[in-house]
């Protein structure tokens, strides 16, 4: 089995092969939701392994409720070793350090807590809504910057669903639509304006995905502010919107009581 050090080379030797026009894919959408993605990533055997070494689905945690219906594993002693270690080479220094260089930002951290992170699976009629990431870290002491995922299935199709939709014009305008594709490593800044959203899986199938995130001390945006995972209904929903933001409302206005919230969210890696 590769460590996650012998894992982080192969991404650094793939992104350095691609660097410039990752780069200029990345600052073409700057100023929306500035994006990139490189395929065939890691050697297929490798990535292969990574997909059987998958937990189950009984094996995972659901999340469904108004907002998303997805499955996500993050205990990750839990698990076979192998993704543990392939989730943590994402946060190798020299990884860290070629992402931040593409994107153009400075003073990067990664999540050794994997606060949001980890592992997720969706099988069929699973979803996520439009949404903002939470704007910080477990500890609100860090900004979210940066989201990176890696998906795994083989096979997967565009007409599979379950691929990401970044709605870089705001949610009345069609999103772009990103092919949740094997070997697949998507990048794409977070901040304020940075919806994003999975559409409904539509085989019998299982998409996985390893998911990281990157903190920094400032904003990608200047005048961004706090806020909590913001959900919206997609411009087909208009009673969803409705009740999504008074979701949103009702837990915007909890956290400016209670910093951290009223209990400390349970999606992190305890060790």
């Amino acid at each position: 089995m590769l460590s996650r050090k012998e894992i982080a080379s192969l991404i650094v030797d793939r992104l350095s092969i691609e660097k410039h026009s990752l780069k200029r894919s990345f600052f073409d959408n700057k100023n929306e939701i500035g994006f990139f993605y490189v395929d065939d990533l890691l050697p297929e055997n490798l990535v292969k392994d990574i997909y059987q070494k998958f937990p189950k689905l009984s094996e995972a945690k659901l999340k469904k409720n108004l907002r998303e219906s997805k499955y996500v594993a993050y205990q990750m002693n839990k698990y076979h070793p192998l993704l543990e270690e392939v989730i943590y080479a994402f946060q190798e220094e020299n990884v860290v350090e070629i992402i931040s260089e593409i994107c153009d930002l400075r003073n990067i951290l990664p999540d050794k807590n994997l606060y949001a992170g980890g592992l997720s699976l969706m099988q069929k009629d699973n979803y996520l809504n439009p949404h903002l990431d939470n704007s910080h870290d477990k500890d609100r002491q860090l900004w979210r910057v940066l989201n990176l995922l890696f998906y795994v299935t083989p096979n997967w199709k565009l007409e599979n669903g379950g691929n990401l939709e970044l709605w870089n014009n705001g949610l009345k305008d069609k999103p772009i639509e990103i092919e949740s594709k094997f070997n697949r490593l998507v990048v794409m800044a977070t901040h304020q304006k940075s919806w994003h959203s999975v559409n409904k899986v539509l085989v019998n199938d299982v998409r996985r995905c390893v998911s990281n995130y990157y903190f920094s001390d400032k904003p990608i945006l200047e005048n961004d502010n706090f806020h909590v995972t913001t959900f919206r209904g997609r411009p087909s929903q208009n009673i969803k919107d409705i009740l999504l933001k008074i979701d949103n409302n009702l837990r915007s206005s909890v956290r400016k009581f209670f910093k951290k919230g009223i209990r400390e969210n349970p999606h992190q890696y305890k060790k």
